[in-house]
């Protein structure tokens, strides 16, 4: 008895993966104002600038095509950490501590993250609050992975002595 070879093949629907459009941005923005208005404040250390950055980055994914829908809000963190890099330009060597508040004057975790220099300010939320690889801090950065060790383990120390404050 000779068997037919389609009768031995299941064939499975593939769902295709929906792709966001600028309408899913537009929602992603709206529902996730606070917390990407949060990261840009964090990083750009100023509410105008955060805003400027804020706005950049719902510009850049309003135009992003081939996402897929779920990727979205990942995309969207990903744009507000690319402008406010754009903006500020952290990198280690320009980066000032002298004019740190003491840890003891800090009354908040925001103030003393917003305390530290724009280098350490920078990798920390990108490795600690929003947990990028030291080696994808980096790249971003565009520095070596040492001086994001350095700076992550000075800003865990900063913001940990303000913490124990």
């Amino acid at each position: 008895m000779e068997v037919d070879m389609l009768d031995t093949v299941q064939f499975v629907e593939e769902k295709i993966a929906p792709y966001a459009t600028a309408t899913d941005f537009c929602k992603t923005f709206i529902h996730e104002m606070s917390s990407l208005h949060l990261l840009a404040l964090l990083l750009t250390g100023n509410d105008g600038k955060a805003e400027r950055c804020f706005i950049s980055a719902l510009d850049e994914c309003m135009e992003e095509t081939g996402v897929v829908r779920a990727w979205a809000t990942t995309l969207a963190r990903r744009a507000i950490i690319e402008h406010a890099i754009q903006m500020i330009r952290p990198v280690p060597e320009s980066d000032d501590n002298s004019s740190l508040i003491s840890p003891a004057a800090q009354n908040s975790p925001f103030a003393a993250i917003h305390a530290l220099g724009a280098f350490e300010r920078f990798v920390f939320v990108m490795s600690i609050l929003e947990g990028w690889s030291e080696q994808d801090c980096a790249l971003r950065l565009k520095c070596s992975r040492r001086d994001v060790t350095i700076a992550r383990l000075l800003a865990l120390k900063w913001v940990g002595s303000a913490d124990a404050a």
